[in-house]
């Protein structure tokens, strides 16, 4: 599990009161990260736009690369039904 550092988390209605001021705190580089607390405990985590789209990108490339390794590993047949034959999804009762 991740820990937080006190400064790093507020409660909803603090959060709620003071939104800016956490997103400036967060765009400034000054925490990495706030959890947001809601009936003692961690409901939700804020971070910086820039961190949200870094770990985005770094997500679909490990997605990529998963269906990268799943396609390496089809057999010569698969391979050669996949780029030859024509499956109809229509279907008569």
């Amino acid at each position: 599990m991740i820990g937080y550092a006190k400064e790093e988390l507020v409660g909803v209605t603090e959060l709620g009161k003071s939104l800016g001021n956490y997103l400036d705190r967060l765009s400034d580089r000054v925490y990495e990260k706030i959890a947001v607390i809601r009936r003692n405990k961690p409901e939700a985590v804020m971070i910086s736009l820039e961190e949200y789209e870094r770990l985005k990108e770094a997500a679909d490339r490990l997605e990529q690369q998963e269906i990268e390794e799943i396609l390496k590993r089809r057999s010569p047949e698969e391979r050669e039904i996949s780029h030859s034959k024509i499956v109809s999804l229509d279907y008569e009762k």
